[in-house]
């Protein structure tokens, strides 16, 4: 790879430079080339996708917010601004087969695509791996939401368990107020009955004893 940078690609970019139309007739044979080949990447893919899911996200995290859009929402515009972290991005998914992994399926021939031709003239080949790639990364994505919602959930249900909690013991203690407050007026009750007896008997004695001064 090293010497395909250093020695190759500069001699193929000065041919393309002075003759665009040329360089646009090779891209998109190149396309075609990928093209033909995307039956059998697309296999590959099945096969290897628990094998390569692992490092393809490792490489997906470490990667820059451009590149992380770019997977997602896939546009000519963002691989125009971010020529170099593509050809980044590309040369990490090919080094998965340095570690006796599978190659990502196309990404050596979108990665040499982009180098010669520009990623917006390799424009298919580079979408058609970001979009392979961007299968494992909405899949972790929706597992972490999944994850936050369950959280959210029994954070919820704690809440409302206290709330109820809470309102059990203000209609205990209101409960225990009425009963109090029940306690004092049948207590007052006979106090107040036996003064009214007592002023009664006063007012009889008082009769009784006017009659015998006259």
């Amino acid at each position: 790879m090293g010497y395909w940078k250093s020695k190759v690609l500069p001699k193929i970019k000065k041919v393309f430079e002075k003759n665009p139309s040329k360089k646009a007739a090779a891209a998109a044979e190149a396309t075609k080339s990928f093209d033909d080949s995307k039956e059998e990447y697309n296999k590959v893919f099945e096969e290897k996708k628990t094998e390569l899911q692992t490092k393809v996200v490792e490489i997906y995290e470490a990667s820059p917010t451009e590149i992380k859009s770019l997977v997602k929402e896939r546009n000519e515009g963002g691989l125009k601004k971010n020529t170099t972290q593509v050809h980044k991005f590309l040369e990490e998914l090919v080094k998965i087969g340095a570690d006796k992994i599978s190659d990502f399926p196309g990404s050596k021939a979108a990665s040499e695509a982009s180098s010669k031709f520009g990623p917006t003239l390799a424009s298919s080949s580079v979408f058609f791996v970001f979009e392979k790639v961007s299968t494992f990364v909405v899949t972790e994505e929706k597992e972490e939401k999944g994850e936050t919602k369950t959280e959210e959930t029994s954070s919820t249900v704690v809440q409302e368990r206290e709330i109820v909690v809470e309102e059990e013991k203000k209609e205990d203690e209101k409960a225990q107020v009425t009963e109090t407050s029940g306690e004092k007026k049948v207590e007052e009750q006979p106090a107040e009955a036996a003064a009214k007896e007592e002023e009664k008997s006063t007012e009889a004695a008082d009769q009784k004893e006017e009659p015998a001064k006259a």
